[in-house]
């Protein structure tokens, strides 16, 4: 029987599927296969720990989407996508990591099974979860090879439904809490594995006040400290926190699958002119950035405002500046479509959210004050309200 409570409505994953087939058309693919998590459960509602398998969605000419998974994985699909379960396929286990079949070899034969074998077929080529041997065992099967269509139905998720940004709103708050429980926590002596055992609780624990807890995020929390904060992704260790040190925190709320990334620097003890010059160069820039960032702009235009008050202060950040963000599994929660970068000619529209990522890597230093945002005709709004600025424990 179909899950009786999907996360959004039926409405909603109709209008999902109908832009995903329009996009599918102008590209003159008849069969779509989705193996990005994130596009799965966008598509379905599909949520599981399990894309460490071959798994996917197909989307055909007509109907529902279809699940495919492994079989243990199909009780999990009938509880979570909005399907019927007669659009939900299981592989037998022996297809699992075995070096004489694959699972593609049996999704090819249901898709035959379908009359989906034919015509332009196409697949996420340059995507976490499908590989090299995928595709060559799903073309061997075929009568002729599936063609790219990466990131097709990434580009369907930009602009957010009001429901989506409900979510988005839910992991704001949870955003909040992790930044409070920072401040509150962070000092000298405090070892770092026990700073992120704080960061956890705080994002996942139910809070009464809010109604809802909270997911994993598809980022575990990243913190580094000092010259560490050079490089922009390290984690954490069980060391102790130092006095004289700057850590920024990039850390996201997550709730039903939908996140706020937040970064926030502190600095313990009294920081260099250095690192106050660049926070007044960030916070401009940030300034000039988010009055960009208006529907009919483009992101060209947001990263152009803040690169423009960086150079006038000295500063060459020769990364993108932003990235869209919203329903994301591990390992990443951005969408992987357009960015905050010269070049990037999309046009910004409402509905659509992005992290605005400000953040500087020195070669010796880091600095992280960044904020996430929803496009509207107007300003943006800024979905976590958290004091944007470097903060300071003596």
């Amino acid at each position: 029987m179909p899950n009786p409570a999907p996360r959004f409505s039926p409405e909603e994953y109709s209008r999902r599927l109908e832009r995903t087939r329009t996009a599918m058309a102008a590209r003159g693919i008849d069969t779509l296969v989705v193996s990005d998590p994130s596009n799965m459960a966008w598509l379905t509602g599909y949520d599981g720990w399990s894309f460490y398998v071959h798994q996917c969605v197909i989307v055909g000419p007509d109907g529902p989407p279809v699940w495919f998974g492994r079989t243990q994985d199909t009780n999990g699909a009938v509880r979570t996508c909005w399907m019927a379960d007669a659009h939900v396929i299981g592989y037998p286990d022996h297809y699992v990591q075995s070096t004489e079949r694959h699972p593609m070899e049996y999704l090819a034969a249901r898709l035959t099974d379908r009359g989906w074998h034919r015509g332009r077929i196409g697949v996420e080529m340059d995507n976490y979860w499908y590989s090299a041997a995928a595709h060559r065992a799903l073309s061997a099967g075929l009568p002729a090879a599936p063609v790219d269509a990466t990131a097709l139905v990434n580009w369907q998720r930009l602009e957010k439904s009001p429901a989506e940004l409900d979510c988005m709103r839910r992991a704001a708050r949870l955003t909040e809490k992790i930044h409070a429980r920072i401040l509150e926590r962070v000092e000298p002596g405090v070892r770092k594995c026990d700073l992120v055992a704080e960061i956890w609780d705080a994002g996942l624990r139910f809070d009464p006040a809010l109604g809802h807890g909270g997911d994993y995020p598809a980022i575990v929390p990243l913190l580094p400290s000092g010259t560490d904060a050079a490089a922009p992704h390290l984690t954490w260790d069980d060391r102790p926190m130092r006095a004289g040190e700057g850590t920024f925190f990039e850390v996201s709320g997550c709730h039903h699958r939908y996140h706020c990334p937040l970064s926030r620097t502190v600095f313990l003890g009294k920081p260099s002119q250095t690192f106050l010059d660049a926070e007044a160069a960030v916070l401009e820039g940030m300034g000039a950035g988010l009055e960009a960032a208006r529907a009919g702009n483009t992101c060209e235009d947001v990263a152009i405002a803040f690169y423009d008050v960086l150079e006038r202060h000295g500063i060459t950040k020769d990364n993108r500046t932003g990235y869209p963000i919203g329903l994301s599994y591990p390992p990443d929660w951005g969408e992987r479509t357009c960015s905050f970068r010269r070049g990037d000619r999309t046009e910004l529209a409402p509905g659509m959210t992005f992290h605005f990522m400000t953040g500087l890597w020195m070669d010796d230093w880091g600095l992280e004050i960044t904020e996430s945002i929803v496009i509207t005709d107007g300003a943006p709004e800024c979905l976590a309200n958290v004091p944007r600025k470097l903060f300071v424990k003596d």
